[in-house]
């Protein structure tokens, strides 16, 4: 028995698509998913423009994915570009709030 996350599955979890640049969150985002969503934030941070990142669909996030999206969110800005937070559930928007993600240059939670 593999205790190793089930690529297939999981690879729905944080998408990217490219036109417009759109990082979308859905599910439970944790410590296991941390690997899986890699390949999509390497393919945001090849985007050009602003990145809007969705977590319209994103049951649960611990802080690792909050970790992730403050590295993407300095590397964007480094790039000359914004990261846009957008339509987080209440519970996932306190969580940014919290940790201050929010508050770092060049990400903006709405």
């Amino acid at each position: 028995m593999s205790l190793d996350p089930d690529p297939g599955l999981l690879a729905r979890i944080v998408a990217y698509e490219d036109q417009p640049p759109v990082l979308r969150c859905s599910g439970d985002e944790d410590l296991a998913t941390q690997g899986i969503r890699r390949r999509a934030f390497a393919r945001a941070l090849k985007g050009s423009g602003d990145l809007v990142v969705d977590l319209s669909e994103l049951a649960f996030a611990d802080s690792s994915l909050i970790f992730d999206l403050a590295i993407l969110g300095q590397r964007t800005r480094a790039q000359g570009r914004r990261m846009w937070l957008r339509n987080a559930q209440p519970h996932i928007a306190r969580l940014i709030e919290l940790v201050g993600l929010d508050r770092q240059p060049g990400v903006e939670l709405s």
